[in-house]
C-alpha cells in the first residue's frame, strides 16, 4: 500500500512538472513582448505582454538628492515603447536578454530578465483566457548610480 502511495506522489509531481513546463515557453513570451517591444517600437507587442494594473517600480534620486520610488503604469510602458528606441539608439545591434524563470506554481511565475543596462525582476499571472501577464516589475540599472534624475 505504501508502493501505491509513493507512486501516486511521484506521478502528481511529474505531472506537476509537465505542467509547468508546458506553461515556459508563454511565460517566455510575455517577458519577450515587454522587453522587445522596447527595442522595436511596438506598443501593441508591450500591451499584449502586460497587465493593465502593471505595478513597476524602482528606486530613484532626484537632482536634490532626495531618494524616492520611482512607479511605471500600463499606460507609461505602452506610452515607452511607441517612443523610446524611436531613433534605434537607445539598445546594442544584438542586445542581451537572459530569461531565468525561477518558479512557476499553477498561475504565477516568478522571472529575472537580464539585459544590456538593467535587471528586472517580474511577477507574471495566467490570466482566465490562458495568456500569462507581467503584473509586477522591480528594476534596476547593473550601473545604480544611474538612479538619478538629471
Amino acid at each position: 500500500m505504501k508502493l501505491v502511495g509513493v507512486l501516486l506522489f511521484c506521478s502528481a509531481l511529474s505531472l506537476h512538472a509537465l505542467a509547468r513546463d508546458n506553461d515556459k515557453p508563454a511565460i517566455e513570451r510575455a517577458v519577450k513582448d515587454y522587453i522587445e517591444s522596447q527595442h522595436k517600437v511596438l506598443p501593441d507587442m508591450m500591451a499584449r505582454g502586460i497587465d493593465k494594473s502593471l505595478a513597476k517600480r524602482t528606486y530613484w534620486r532626484s537632482s536634490n538628492g532626495n531618494e524616492f520610488i520611482l512607479e511605471s503604469s500600463y499606460e507609461d510602458m505602452v506610452d515607452l515603447a511607441a517612443r523610446y528606441n524611436i531613433n534605434g539608439d537607445k539598445f546594442p545591434e544584438s542586445p542581451k536578454m537572459n530569461i531565468e524563470i525561477y518558479d512557476i506554481d499553477k498561475r504565477v511565475a516568478s522571472v529575472k530578465l537580464t539585459t544590456d543596462d538593467w535587471i528586472d525582476f517580474m511577477h507574471l499571472y495566467k490570466n482566465e483566457e490562458g495568456n500569462w501577464k507581467v503584473i509586477n516589475v522591480l528594476w534596476q540599472f547593473n550601473d545604480t548610480t544611474n538612479h538619478v534624475s538629471n
